[in-house]
This record gives C-alpha cells, sequence and structure tokens, in this order.
C-alpha cells in the first residue's frame, strides 16, 4: 500500500459492527502477492442504500458483506446470482463497469470443511437466521441433511426453517438435545462479548462436529467447550479464508494463496491458538 495513488481500485468490507473484521489484512495480503494495485478498507455504514450509492459513485470495484446487510443489500444491486437468490442473501459485490452484482461464496464456504465428516442423514443445529444461517442451510439442505434451526427472534428462525423443510426449536429449549452437527451462524461469542456461549453445554458430545463462524477470537468459548467435551471442532478462520479466496477470485480472476491468508490472520492474533487445523478452500 506504500504506492497508493490515483490508479489504485478500492475494495472494502461493509459491516457494522466491522471493527472486528480481518478481511483487510487478508485482502490487502492478496493483493499484495499478486501485484495487484489495489487497496481494501473497512466501512460501518448505518444505511446500506447509502453505502451502495457510495460505492457507485466512487468508483469502488468490489466490496465484502457482513452482518446486519447481507439480505438487506440485495434490494439495492442491479443482478443477483442464482444462488445467491436462492439463499437470500448477499456476500460479494463485483463492480462492473458501473453495474453491481451480487454473489454468495459463504455456502460453500461452511459446507466443503464438512463433507468428509458426511453430511447426508445426518441431524444439524444451525444457530441463528441471518444470511450466513442461510448460506449454511442452503448447502446442508442440498447435501440432504436433517435441518434443525434455533434463533433468538422465533419468527425469523420459523421462517427459514420453512424456506428449507426443517425443524425449529426455540433457543431456551434446545438445552439437553444433541446433534451430529452444530454450526454457529451468529455473532455471540465474537469480541468484545467473547464470554457469551451460542450453545448450551449439554448439547454437545464427543461425536459432535461443531463449527463456529466467529473467527475473532478465533478460540470461541463455543469451539474451547467443544474440545474440552471431545468434539470435533472447525474454526471460524477455516469458513473466514475460502469465502474470501473466493471472493477474491470473482473481483481479480485469480486465486489467492488459501494458507498465506489464513497465516496472515494468526500473525495477527493476540495469542494464536494451541492447534494448527489446515486451511480448506472450496476448489
Amino acid at each position: 500500500m506504500e504506492n497508493i495513488s490515483a490508479e489504485t481500485q478500492l475494495f472494502c468490507v461493509l459491516g457494522n459492527p466491522v471493527s472486528h473484521s480481518k478481511s483487510p489484512l487478508v485482502h490487502n495480503r492478496a493483493f499484495a502477492d499478486n501485484g495487484i494495485n489495489a487497496v481494501y478498507l473497512a466501512f460501518a455504514p448505518q444505511d446500506i442504500g447509502q453505502a451502495i450509492e457510495a460505492i457507485r459513485q466512487l468508483h469502488i470495484q468490489g466490496a465484502s458483506i457482513t452482518i446486519p446487510f447481507k439480505q438487506t443489500v440485495m434490494h439495492h444491486l442491479d443482478w443477483v446470482d442464482d444462488q445467491a437468490r436462492a439463499i437470500g442473501a448477499v456476500n460479494t459485490i463485483v463492480n462492473q463497469d458501473g453495474r453491481l452484482l451480487g454473489y454468495n461464496t459463504d455456502s460453500q464456504a461452511v459446507i466443503f470443511p464438512l463433507i468428509p465428516f458426511g453430511i447426508a442423514e445426518k441431524n444439524v443445529l444451525i444457530i441463528g437466521a441471518g444470511g450466513a444461517a442461510r448460506a449454511a442451510a442452503f448447502g446442508i439442505h442440498g447435501h440432504k441433511g436433517r435441518l434443525t434451526i434455533t434463533n433468538r427472534s422465533q419468527k425469523k428462525g420459523r421462517r427459514l426453517a420453512m424456506d428449507y423443510d426443517a425443524r425449529f426449536v426455540p433457543l431456551d429449549t434446545i438445552k439437553g438435545l444433541c446433534f451430529d452437527i452444530i454450526i454457529n451462524t451468529t455473532s455471540m461469542g465474537m469480541d468484545p462479548h467473547a464470554d457469551v456461549l451460542s450453545c448450551p453445554a449439554e448439547c454437545l458430545t464427543p461425536d459432535t462436529v461443531v463449527m463456529d463462524v466467529v473467527y475473532s477470537p478465533l478460540e470461541t468459548r463455543l469451539i474451547r467447550l467443544a474440545r474440552k467435551k471431545g468434539c470435533t471442532v472447525i474454526d471460524g478462520l477455516a469458513m473466514f479464508v475460502a469465502q474470501a479466496a473466493a471472493q477474491f477470485e470473482l473481483w481479480t480472476k485469480i486465486y489467492p494463496a488459501v494458507e498465506k491468508m489464513r497465516q496472515t490472520v494468526l500473525d495477527h492474533q493476540v495469542c494464536q491458538p494451541p492447534y494448527h487445523a489446515k486451511p480448506y478452500t472450496i476448489r
């Protein structure tokens, strides 16, 4: 980023809150490694419609979309990919000569690390009902998993469950239920509220595969507890780098080094985790 000029392309992440985001780290590293004159910044708009208009006016070439805008952003785009439309959420915008195109790279990034453990006929709990939950539900449903949705907002959770022929269970009643796979798609456990547990301990058994999409902190309270219970764990960084790599490819037609992306984030952690899981790619 030392050679920023009028020719430097601008990319960004839009979310609120967004100060925790490691997207600038991984994308700026990938731009530098591939010799691309571009810079990636983080913005926390109050109004997603105004933010999208800013993308148009400032000729921002691409954007990552995160909480809470993955669903509402769709109404402001010129075109939405069929899969993103089916999911009902967009996490990636490509500016194609002034036309803003919407994509979703979350679903593949959630599903790929779960495939080795099997999904078909497995009892899968998704915690949450936002954009990431929709991406996970789309993938699990497509792989014939038996879905259960839980969410603090019952109305929103029931709507997601209905869309994917799933069972809905209120968040305060899942204690004691057991599942083969548990996926937390909410911000529960994210800094600065790292002490929040997104799933009751009673739901965890040594046979459970636990995925948490939160990657800041990398070892969330859920991941830490799941490891103590003997569960197989998939940290949020696995999904994060996979979806980020797919975004980078949509913007540049180049698939970046995923392992470098993961290591870039780890290098910036205050305390690195006591384990080194292999990175996942969606290729």
